[in-house]
């Protein structure tokens, strides 16, 4: 009734990208012209120059707020007040700006920008925060200008390229924004054009490889980030390398690389979940049997990882242990109450229709299909509509049943079993025609692989033709 899902494994090698990505520390800017000569401000200039320089922000904000009462359209002086507001954080006795009407990093931002519209450094800075405080299409909009601007230091315009790569792949599903792969990897691309290569650039494009599909480019990014001297043995990239193999389906290169690995880092949950997976995808069933003694044990040193339950639940499924997995189910729902995933009810409701309960399975997938848009894909909703499709047709529930084929439609192509379901519901309801027809189509598509289904499918369409011939009028 559907295969197996992975819904609690992430890349989790890229967590580490954003940070770097996006955070804060960019150039302040030294505003003093030696060549020039010496304004009334520069003794102030080089003193602001100096705290900046030995990160004494303290100091840098008090110095930078009296030069900005003397130059208040200074677009530099500006743009080192944001950087040093943002340095000294909300919280930070010397800039409490949720206590008091100071100006925040943003607001320093905006207003040299203002001052000087064509001043790269102040897009770039605002659009990482804008990121950073999940705003992705005003931090999309000021990183792209910075990279049109005309006169933009490379290194500058390769990091708004990389933060905006990361932002194309991941996207924002609060805002619906999807992510784009194929922009994410133009802005790699165009960052790579102005700096070097930096290991995290190859880890990015091993991610959006993975996301475009295209797993052996990404399993080449992530031996040749693993291949780096100070990478090899990464634990993070390995699980993210594992990933990708067993999306190859290459269980026993996925564990060769795993389990050493596992031992070098025994508790390292990444590692362990995605063993499991493995020892669940081989053809022995010795090692199928060690999948779920490891996740237990992982499961009890993370009781409140949800993501650990999950695929605990998902093994004892795979297992044929539903007994154990609906109480796992039971729990995750039960802390989601408000607004259940509805792949966790689906889930749930699979391991309710093994355990011979089809009602209560009816009644939770009639709450998970209740808004289709909820589901991550497609493929996702036509395994819901197919389970409820099963569970109301276990209670004669014949209307749902054809109204969760039909939302299954919309999806997928008709199957031997859907059709088959689909035959049987229509002769519940006295539908003769159509059931007839749909047993007919079953029997073709079937060829003999379902000979329980196909022998009753014979045996209804020779019962309907008799009732058809008694019910038709005599002339």
């Amino acid at each position: 009734m559907g295969g197996n899902r992975d819904p609690c494994m992430t890349r989790a090698a890229f967590i580490l990208l954003t940070a770097l990505l996006f955070a804060p520390a960019l150039a302040a800017q030294d505003f003093s012209h030696p060549d020039s000569e010496p304004a009334p401000q520069a003794a102030l200039i080089q003193q602001a120059n100096d705290a900046l320089a030995a990160s004494d922000y303290a100091a840098a904000l008090k110095i930078l707020t009296g030069l900005n009462s003397q130059l208040p359209n200074n677009p530099v002086v500006l743009y080192d007040l944001g950087l040093t507001t943002e340095a000294l954080g909300p919280e930070s006795p010397t800039q409490p700006a949720a206590d008091n009407k100071a100006p925040s990093a943003e607001s320093y931002y905006r207003q040299s920008i203002a001052a000087n519209p064509l001043f790269p450094a102040a897009h770039v800075a605002l659009g990482l925060l804008l990121a950073r405080t999940a705003r992705p299409s005003e931090a999309h909009a000021e990183l792209t200008t910075a990279t049109q601007l005309s006169d933009v230091a490379p290194a500058l315009k390769a990091r708004a390229f990389r933060a905006l790569a990361r932002m194309d792949l991941t996207g924002n599903t609060q805002q619906s924004i999807p992510p784009n792969p194929t922009a994410a990897s133009a802005d790699l691309l165009a960052a790579l054009k102005l700096t070097p290569e930096a290991p995290e650039d190859i880890l990015m494009a091993a991610e959006i490889a993975e996301s475009s599909a295209d797993l052996p480019a990404a399993e080449s990014a992530y031996r040749r980030y693993l291949a780096l001297p100070a990478q090899n043995g990464n634990p993070q990239a390995i699980a993210a390398l594992a990933h990708v193999l067993l999306g190859e389906r290459r269980t026993a290169d996925a564990e060769a690389l795993l389990t050493p690995a596992l031992a070098a880092h025994p508790a390292d949950p990444s590692l362990t979940a995605l063993l499991a997976r493995a020892d669940l995808s081989s053809d022995d069933p010795a090692k199928v049997a060690q999948a779920a003694p490891l996740l237990e044990k992982l499961h009890a040193a993370n009781p409140q990882d949800a993501n650990i339950a999950r695929l605990l639940a998902r093994v004892y499924l795979d297992t044929d242990h539903p007994d154990q997995a609906d109480p796992l189910y039971a729990a995750l729902i039960a802390a989601q109450s408000a607004h259940p995933d509805p792949t966790l009810l689906d889930d749930r409701a699979e391991a309710l229709l093994r355990l011979h309960r089809p009602a209560a399975a009816e009644t939770l997938l009639k709450q998970a299909i209740a808004n289709p848009a909820a589901f991550p894909t497609p493929a996702s909703l036509a395994d819901a509509a197919t389970h409820l499709a099963f569970a109301a047709s276990e209670i004669d529930d014949s209307a749902t049943t054809l109204q969760a084929l039909a939302l299954r439609a919309t999806v997928l192509p008709p199957s031997p079993q859907s059709l088959y379901l689909q035959a049987t519901a229509n002769d519940s309801l006295h539908q003769i025609s159509k059931a007839i027809d749909l047993y007919k189509q079953f029997l073709t598509a079937a060829g003999g692989d379902f000979p329980d289904q196909e022998s009753q499918a014979r045996q209804r369409l020779t019962a309907l033709a008799t009732d058809s011939k008694h019910a038709a009028p005599k002339r």
